[in-house]
Protein backbone atom coordinates (compact mmCIF):
# COMPACT_ATOMS: atom_id res chain seq x y z
CA UNK A 1 0.00 0.00 0.00
CA UNK A 2 1.12 3.83 -0.95
CA UNK A 3 2.19 5.31 2.01
CA UNK A 4 0.05 9.09 2.95
CA UNK A 5 1.69 11.81 2.87
CA UNK A 6 1.21 12.45 6.69
CA UNK A 7 2.83 9.13 6.91
CA UNK A 8 5.98 10.07 5.60
CA UNK A 9 6.13 13.08 7.44
CA UNK A 10 5.17 11.23 10.70
CA UNK A 11 8.15 8.55 9.74
CA UNK A 12 10.97 10.98 9.05
CA UNK A 13 13.33 11.80 11.50
CA UNK A 14 16.30 13.16 10.33
CA UNK A 15 19.09 15.03 11.83
CA UNK A 16 18.29 18.40 12.51
CA UNK A 17 18.33 21.63 11.46
CA UNK A 18 17.36 20.23 8.38
CA UNK A 19 17.15 21.98 4.66
CA UNK A 20 14.89 21.55 2.19
CA UNK A 21 15.45 21.64 -1.54
CA UNK A 22 12.50 24.24 -2.25
CA UNK A 23 11.89 25.00 -6.32
CA UNK A 24 8.77 26.53 -5.43
CA UNK A 25 6.79 23.68 -6.94
CA UNK A 26 3.96 21.62 -5.44
CA UNK A 27 6.00 19.02 -4.57
CA UNK A 28 8.75 20.86 -2.04
CA UNK A 29 6.51 23.32 -1.19
CA UNK A 30 4.37 20.64 0.39
CA UNK A 31 7.56 19.11 2.16
CA UNK A 32 8.55 22.39 3.44
CA UNK A 33 5.19 23.46 5.05
CA UNK A 34 4.90 20.21 6.77
CA UNK A 35 8.29 19.90 7.85
CA UNK A 36 8.32 23.74 8.93
CA UNK A 37 5.23 23.16 11.22
CA UNK A 38 6.59 19.49 12.37
CA UNK A 39 10.34 21.35 13.64
CA UNK A 40 9.35 25.50 14.00
CA UNK A 41 12.60 27.20 13.67
CA UNK A 42 14.72 23.97 13.03
CA UNK A 43 14.36 24.28 8.85
CA UNK A 44 15.75 25.76 6.12
CA UNK A 45 14.82 26.35 2.45
CA UNK A 46 17.70 26.18 -0.05
CA UNK A 47 16.84 27.14 -3.56
CA UNK A 48 18.74 26.86 -6.45
CA UNK A 49 18.73 29.39 -9.33
CA UNK A 50 19.53 27.15 -12.41
CA UNK A 51 19.07 30.77 -14.90
CA UNK A 52 17.37 27.65 -17.71
CA UNK A 53 14.36 29.52 -18.06
CA UNK A 54 13.58 33.31 -18.50
CA UNK A 55 10.96 32.39 -15.63
CA UNK A 56 13.53 31.40 -13.22
CA UNK A 57 13.95 34.74 -11.15
CA UNK A 58 9.98 34.54 -11.09
CA UNK A 59 10.61 31.18 -9.32
CA UNK A 60 12.76 32.75 -7.03
CA UNK A 61 11.36 35.86 -5.58
CA UNK A 62 8.01 33.35 -5.29
CA UNK A 63 10.32 31.06 -2.65
CA UNK A 64 10.77 34.18 -1.41
CA UNK A 65 7.70 35.20 -0.86
CA UNK A 66 6.48 31.42 0.93
CA UNK A 67 9.53 31.40 3.13
CA UNK A 68 8.84 34.71 4.59
CA UNK A 69 4.67 33.64 5.41
CA UNK A 70 6.27 30.55 6.62
CA UNK A 71 8.96 32.05 8.49
CA UNK A 72 11.40 29.99 7.58
CA UNK A 73 15.20 31.05 6.10
CA UNK A 74 15.48 30.89 2.96
CA UNK A 75 19.56 30.96 1.23
CA UNK A 76 19.84 30.73 -2.20
CA UNK A 77 22.18 29.96 -5.24
CA UNK A 78 22.87 30.82 -8.79
CA UNK A 79 23.79 28.67 -11.16
CA UNK A 80 24.75 28.24 -14.65
CA UNK A 81 26.09 24.60 -15.36
CA UNK A 82 27.20 23.71 -18.70
CA UNK A 83 26.86 21.04 -20.27
CA UNK A 84 29.93 18.18 -21.19
CA UNK A 85 30.18 17.01 -24.47
CA UNK A 86 27.69 13.83 -24.26
CA UNK A 87 26.25 15.13 -21.58
CA UNK A 88 22.42 16.71 -21.45
CA UNK A 89 21.51 19.93 -20.16
CA UNK A 90 19.29 18.24 -17.36
CA UNK A 91 22.02 15.85 -15.82
CA UNK A 92 24.57 19.28 -15.48
CA UNK A 93 21.50 20.60 -14.07
CA UNK A 94 21.30 17.81 -11.69
CA UNK A 95 25.06 17.66 -10.64
CA UNK A 96 25.41 21.56 -10.09
CA UNK A 97 22.21 21.39 -8.01
CA UNK A 98 23.35 19.11 -5.29
CA UNK A 99 26.51 20.72 -5.60
CA UNK A 100 25.11 23.88 -4.74
CA UNK A 101 23.09 21.89 -2.06
CA UNK A 102 26.00 20.59 0.06
CA UNK A 103 27.56 24.64 -0.23
CA UNK A 104 24.06 26.24 1.09
CA UNK A 105 24.07 23.46 3.75
CA UNK A 106 27.36 24.20 5.27
CA UNK A 107 27.25 28.24 4.08
CA UNK A 108 26.37 29.39 7.96
CA UNK A 109 28.69 28.97 10.79
CA UNK A 110 28.72 25.29 13.07
CA UNK A 111 26.27 26.76 14.84
CA UNK A 112 23.78 27.06 12.49
CA UNK A 113 25.11 24.48 9.65
CA UNK A 114 22.33 22.27 9.08
CA UNK A 115 22.95 18.23 9.39
CA UNK A 116 20.32 16.71 6.44
CA UNK A 117 18.74 17.83 3.23
CA UNK A 118 15.31 16.59 2.11
CA UNK A 119 14.28 16.57 -1.49
CA UNK A 120 10.41 16.30 -2.16
CA UNK A 121 10.78 13.31 -4.88
CA UNK A 122 7.64 11.21 -4.75
CA UNK A 123 6.25 7.94 -5.97
CA UNK A 124 5.62 8.72 -9.68
CA UNK A 125 9.70 10.11 -10.08
CA UNK A 126 10.87 6.69 -8.36
CA UNK A 127 8.27 5.20 -11.45
CA UNK A 128 9.60 7.67 -14.04
CA UNK A 129 13.35 6.72 -12.66
CA UNK A 130 12.62 2.80 -13.33
CA UNK A 131 10.96 3.05 -16.58
CA UNK A 132 13.94 4.87 -17.69
CA UNK A 133 16.45 2.27 -16.49
CA UNK A 134 14.49 -0.27 -18.12
CA UNK A 135 14.52 1.58 -21.32
CA UNK A 136 18.20 2.05 -21.39
CA UNK A 137 18.97 -1.68 -20.66
CA UNK A 138 20.66 -0.99 -16.86
CA UNK A 139 21.43 -3.26 -14.82
CA UNK A 140 20.57 -3.44 -11.01
CA UNK A 141 22.08 -0.25 -9.97
CA UNK A 142 19.48 1.71 -12.61
CA UNK A 143 17.14 -0.36 -11.36
CA UNK A 144 17.42 0.33 -8.10
CA UNK A 145 15.37 3.47 -8.40
CA UNK A 146 17.14 6.71 -6.77
CA UNK A 147 18.33 6.35 -3.10
CA UNK A 148 16.15 7.04 0.17
CA UNK A 149 19.49 7.97 1.84
CA UNK A 150 22.99 8.77 1.33
CA UNK A 151 25.37 11.13 2.60
CA UNK A 152 27.48 13.64 0.09
CA UNK A 153 29.88 16.30 1.71
CA UNK A 154 29.29 15.69 4.92
CA UNK A 155 25.87 15.74 4.84
CA UNK A 156 22.58 13.28 5.07
CA UNK A 157 20.46 14.02 2.07
CA UNK A 158 17.50 11.77 2.32
CA UNK A 159 14.06 11.57 0.06
CA UNK A 160 11.20 11.18 2.41
CA UNK A 161 8.52 10.95 0.22
CA UNK A 162 9.34 8.24 -1.99
CA UNK A 163 6.44 5.79 -1.12
CA UNK A 164 3.80 9.16 -1.50
CA UNK A 165 2.27 9.10 -4.75
CA UNK A 166 2.02 12.77 -6.77
CA UNK A 167 -1.71 13.33 -6.72
CA UNK A 168 -2.06 12.55 -2.06
CA UNK A 169 0.65 15.42 -2.34
CA UNK A 170 -1.60 17.69 -4.01
CA UNK A 171 -4.36 16.68 -1.87
CA UNK A 172 -2.79 17.61 1.17
CA UNK A 173 -1.04 21.00 -0.70
CA UNK A 174 -4.82 21.90 -1.27
CA UNK A 175 -6.13 21.57 2.17
CA UNK A 176 -3.24 23.89 3.37
CA UNK A 177 -4.72 26.21 0.91
CA UNK A 178 -0.95 26.99 -0.20
CA UNK A 179 0.13 28.37 -3.85
CA UNK A 180 2.78 26.37 -6.00
CA UNK A 181 4.82 26.88 -8.85
CA UNK A 182 3.56 25.00 -12.03
CA UNK A 183 7.16 24.63 -14.40
CA UNK A 184 5.94 24.77 -17.61
CA UNK A 185 8.96 22.66 -18.42
CA UNK A 186 7.25 19.59 -16.96
CA UNK A 187 4.29 19.53 -19.51
CA UNK A 188 6.86 19.55 -22.57
CA UNK A 189 6.96 15.53 -23.82
CA UNK A 190 10.32 16.52 -25.31
CA UNK A 191 11.45 15.71 -22.58
CA UNK A 192 11.57 11.63 -22.22
CA UNK A 193 10.37 12.04 -18.60
CA UNK A 194 7.68 14.06 -19.22
CA UNK A 195 6.41 12.15 -22.12
CA UNK A 196 6.68 9.30 -19.56
CA UNK A 197 4.42 10.86 -16.84
CA UNK A 198 1.81 12.37 -19.56
CA UNK A 199 1.12 9.26 -21.55
CA UNK A 200 2.60 5.98 -19.98
CA UNK A 201 1.72 6.25 -16.15
CA UNK A 202 -2.09 6.81 -16.78
CA UNK A 203 -1.84 3.47 -19.19
CA UNK A 204 -0.03 1.76 -16.53
CA UNK A 205 -2.49 2.69 -14.02
CA UNK A 206 -5.54 1.06 -16.42
CA UNK A 207 -3.33 -1.94 -16.67
CA UNK A 208 -1.97 -2.16 -12.98
CA UNK A 209 -3.53 0.15 -10.42
CA UNK A 210 -1.53 -0.71 -8.32
CA UNK A 211 1.46 -0.25 -9.81
CA UNK A 212 3.52 2.00 -8.00
CA UNK A 213 3.48 0.06 -4.83
CA UNK A 214 4.88 -3.18 -7.33
CA UNK A 215 7.15 -1.35 -9.06
CA UNK A 216 8.75 0.43 -6.00
CA UNK A 217 8.77 -2.96 -4.24
CA UNK A 218 10.68 -4.16 -7.34
CA UNK A 219 13.19 -1.32 -7.08
CA UNK A 220 13.85 -2.19 -3.27
CA UNK A 221 14.55 -5.82 -4.36
CA UNK A 222 17.19 -4.98 -6.48
CA UNK A 223 18.69 -2.43 -4.52
CA UNK A 224 18.99 -4.94 -1.31
CA UNK A 225 20.38 -7.50 -4.69
CA UNK A 226 23.05 -4.40 -5.77
CA UNK A 227 24.00 -3.50 -1.84
CA UNK A 228 24.68 -7.79 -1.60
CA UNK A 229 26.88 -7.68 -4.86
CA UNK A 230 28.75 -4.39 -3.92
CA UNK A 231 29.73 -6.33 -0.52
CA UNK A 232 31.40 -9.16 -2.91
CA UNK A 233 32.92 -6.05 -4.91
CA UNK A 234 35.01 -5.14 -1.86
CA UNK A 235 35.78 -8.18 -0.94
CA UNK A 236 37.28 -9.41 -4.59
CA UNK A 237 38.91 -5.46 -4.81
CA UNK A 238 40.49 -6.28 -1.55
CA UNK A 239 41.58 -9.89 -2.45
CA UNK A 240 43.26 -8.32 -5.94
CA UNK A 241 44.49 -4.78 -4.59
CA UNK A 242 48.33 -4.44 -4.70
CA UNK A 243 50.14 -4.17 -1.31
CA UNK A 244 48.75 -0.69 0.46
CA UNK A 245 46.86 0.04 -2.84
CA UNK A 246 43.53 0.30 -4.36
CA UNK A 247 44.64 -0.58 -7.41
CA UNK A 248 44.10 -4.38 -8.56
CA UNK A 249 46.84 -6.86 -9.57
CA UNK A 250 45.56 -7.71 -13.51
CA UNK A 251 47.20 -11.64 -12.49
CA UNK A 252 44.58 -11.71 -9.25
CA UNK A 253 41.88 -10.36 -11.70
CA UNK A 254 42.58 -12.68 -14.13
CA UNK A 255 41.63 -15.64 -11.43
CA UNK A 256 38.15 -14.52 -10.93
CA UNK A 257 35.03 -15.78 -13.32
CA UNK A 258 34.00 -13.53 -16.01
CA UNK A 259 30.92 -12.31 -13.84
CA UNK A 260 32.85 -11.62 -10.93
CA UNK A 261 35.92 -9.75 -12.92
CA UNK A 262 33.27 -7.51 -14.43
CA UNK A 263 31.26 -6.56 -10.76
CA UNK A 264 34.64 -5.62 -9.10
CA UNK A 265 35.72 -3.53 -11.94
CA UNK A 266 32.50 -1.69 -11.94
CA UNK A 267 32.78 -1.72 -8.08
CA UNK A 268 36.65 -0.47 -8.32
CA UNK A 269 35.67 2.35 -10.86
CA UNK A 270 32.61 3.90 -9.15
CA UNK A 271 33.84 3.66 -5.56
CA UNK A 272 37.01 5.19 -5.97
CA UNK A 273 36.89 7.54 -9.30
CA UNK A 274 33.03 7.76 -9.98
CA UNK A 275 33.51 6.01 -13.24
CA UNK A 276 30.93 4.52 -14.86
CA UNK A 277 31.95 2.02 -18.59
CA UNK A 278 29.36 1.46 -20.62
CA UNK A 279 28.48 -1.85 -21.95
CA UNK A 280 30.91 -2.10 -25.20
CA UNK A 281 33.89 -0.10 -22.60
CA UNK A 282 33.84 -3.10 -20.16
CA UNK A 283 33.64 -5.77 -22.57
CA UNK A 284 36.55 -4.45 -24.05
CA UNK A 285 38.13 -4.23 -21.06
CA UNK A 286 37.33 -7.73 -19.41
CA UNK A 287 38.64 -8.61 -23.43
CA UNK A 288 42.16 -7.03 -22.51
CA UNK A 289 42.60 -8.39 -18.82
CA UNK A 290 41.95 -12.27 -20.13
CA UNK A 291 44.73 -11.09 -23.00
CA UNK A 292 47.21 -9.68 -20.88
CA UNK A 293 49.58 -12.66 -20.70
CA UNK A 294 52.78 -10.84 -21.78
CA UNK A 295 54.56 -7.94 -19.97
CA UNK A 296 54.68 -6.20 -23.27
CA UNK A 297 50.92 -6.05 -23.62
CA UNK A 298 49.15 -2.85 -22.94
CA UNK A 299 45.86 -1.66 -21.63
CA UNK A 300 44.31 2.02 -22.33
CA UNK A 301 41.03 1.48 -22.47
CA UNK A 302 38.36 4.94 -22.29
CA UNK A 303 35.74 4.82 -18.90
CA UNK A 304 33.75 7.81 -18.13
CA UNK A 305 35.61 10.64 -18.16
CA UNK A 306 39.45 8.55 -17.93
CA UNK A 307 41.13 6.24 -19.12
CA UNK A 308 41.63 2.18 -17.48
CA UNK A 309 45.29 1.80 -17.99
CA UNK A 310 48.13 -1.13 -16.92
CA UNK A 311 50.79 0.32 -14.96
CA UNK A 312 53.34 -2.83 -14.52
CA UNK A 313 51.71 -5.72 -12.88
CA UNK A 314 48.04 -3.27 -11.86
CA UNK A 315 45.09 -1.50 -13.55
CA UNK A 316 45.36 2.63 -12.80
CA UNK A 317 42.72 4.83 -13.78
CA UNK A 318 43.47 8.29 -14.63
CA UNK A 319 41.68 11.68 -15.79
CA UNK A 320 43.87 13.68 -18.47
Amino acid sequence: MSTTFSQAIANFSPQLPLGIAFSGGADSTALLIAVAQKWPGQVVALHINHGLQTAAMDFQRHCEGVCTELAVPLRVARVCAGAAPGQSPEEAARIARYKELVALGLAEDAQSAIKSIATAQHADDQVETLLLALGRGAGLAGLSGMARHWRRGGLDFHRPLLDVPAHAIREWLAVQGQNFIEDPSNANERFTRNHIRARLLPALAEVFPQFRDTFIRSSAHAAQAQALINEFGQVDLDAAAALDSQQPLIAKLQKLSQPRLANVLRYWLKTHYNAIPSAAQLDELLAQITACTTRGHQIHIKVGAGFVKREGLVLAWYNP
